[in-house]
């Protein structure tokens, strides 16, 4: 793997679903996760999440991860500075978790690139409700190792 840079969009390839965090240097990442415990899609679909700051490893685990900032393509990247202080500076909040509108990939894409994009969600939306239901019970939970303080 290459070393991540800052501001760098970190991809991680979980069972069915891919979690999304923004390498903030010194080998962290802050990422968004909805509170764990919920075990019904239409609960998970309202659920309040938290924005966290851990070590990298300890939010990839043993899943695949790689750098993923394609969405640069389509829109210019904000400067790396801008998006490692605004990461932190949202480190700790309550904001309103929503799978389909606002969920771990729009949260690291919008402090990239200032565009809250999810294609898991495009991508499913082609499927039909039944797969945003199933990938809501699974989708952005936190780390492998559980919670953990920061």
């Amino acid at each position: 793997h290459l070393e991540p840079e800052l501001g760098d969009l970190i991809e991680i390839f979980r069972d069915n679903y891919e979690h999304w965090a923004v390498y903030v240097g010194a080998g962290f990442v802050v990422h968004f996760v909805n509170h764990s415990g919920v075990s019904s899609g239409a609960s998970v679909h309202a659920a309040n999440g938290t924005v966290r700051k851990e070590k990298i490893w300890d939010v990839v685990g043993k899943d695949d991860w790689k750098i993923n900032n394609s969405m640069d393509r389509q829109y210019k990247p904000r400067p790396a500075n801008v998006i490692v202080e605004d990461a932190k500076a949202m480190v700790g909040k309550e904001l309103r978790y929503d799978l389909v509108e606002y969920n771990c990939e729009h949260f690291v894409k919008e402090l990239r690139c200032g565009v809250a994009e999810s294609l898991q969600v495009a991508a499913l939306r082609v499927m039909g409700g039944a797969g945003v239901i199933a990938l809501a019970v699974r989708g952005c939970l936190a780390s492998r190792n559980g919670p953990s303080s920061f």
